[in-house]
């Protein structure tokens, strides 16, 4: 994929910040880590891994907002555009040492993601995407499941820890769910979720209680990659509403019919 300079400038600091995470999580035992909150974590890691996107992208873009986990957000002079980034997804695994995390950047334009990037270092794997340009992972161009039938369909979601106000909504959805699919997988990692089913390893995906910088990037693929995204409340912003629900163009309508039940 030949992309713009905007994401050129992305994957320079996704992949910037994917090497230096790498390097912490051989060592991962002797990260000096620091309680954020219930569950939620933040490492050395994590904070460094900001610092070198942030730096990267302002050099290149200086006029642009920002938004992101690990520091306030700030105006841009240019008021259209902002960096929306999260520089480790997936912080809990990164921690225990599970491979399965990663580094989310996407880029807003009056309102609308309009690219994202999102790298898994561990297993060497880059999803991007831009507007009118398709969905990529690494030179393979991605595509949403063809599945249509709910029972042999694959679905993920985060299940709410350490007391969060949305486990009981989660666990009727998923008493719902499990009996008409043929799964549902826990993986720990939004941004990987979302841009696991732009690449159709699954059929959709469902969360409540998440930040913008956790979807932005993931959006994009799966609107790329021929699947729907929205907000789990019908006409909500998704980024604004902290839920998403998403699928492949087939299964969409039946399994948002699943999960929007009250």
């Amino acid at each position: 994929m030949q992309g713009s300079a905007n994401l050129n400038l992305m994957i320079k600091a996704a992949r910037a910040a994917g090497r230096s995470l790498v390097k912490d999580f051989r060592e991962v035992e002797n990260l000096q880590v620091s309680m954020k909150g219930a569950g939620d974590f933040v490492s050395k890691a994590d904070i460094a891994a900001e610092k070198i996107i942030r730096d990267l992208l302002t050099e290149g873009r200086p006029s642009y907002g920002w938004l992101a986990e690990e520091s306030a957000p700030a105006a841009g002079k240019d008021p259209t555009r902002r960096w929306i980034v999260d520089p480790l997804d997936g912080t809990t695994n990164f921690l225990h040492g599970l491979p399965h995390w990663c580094v989310s950047i996407a880029l807003e334009h009056k309102g609308e993601i309009v690219a994202g990037v999102i790298l898994d270092p561990a297993k060497d794997e880059l999803f991007v995407a831009e507007k009118g340009q398709g969905a990529w992972m690494n030179q393979t161009r991605l595509r949403v499941s063809g599945r249509h039938r709910l029972i042999e369909a694959l679905f993920a979601t985060g299940i709410p820890f350490g007391g969060r106000e949305e486990l009981p909504a989660t666990l009727q959805d998923l008493a719902r769910i499990l009996p008409a699919t043929s799964g549902v997988r826990r993986m720990g990692a939004a941004a990987l979720d979302l841009a696991y089913v732009a690449a159709g390893r699954f059929d959709g995906f469902w969360e409540r209680g998440l930040n913008p910088w956790d979807i932005a990037a993931g959006l994009i693929l799966i609107r790329e990659a021929g699947g729907f995204a929205e907000a789990l409340a019908e006409g909500e912003n998704v980024l604004e509403s902290g839920s998403v629900i998403c699928a492949n163009d087939r299964i969409f309508e039946q399994f948002a019919g699943l999960v929007r039940t009250v």
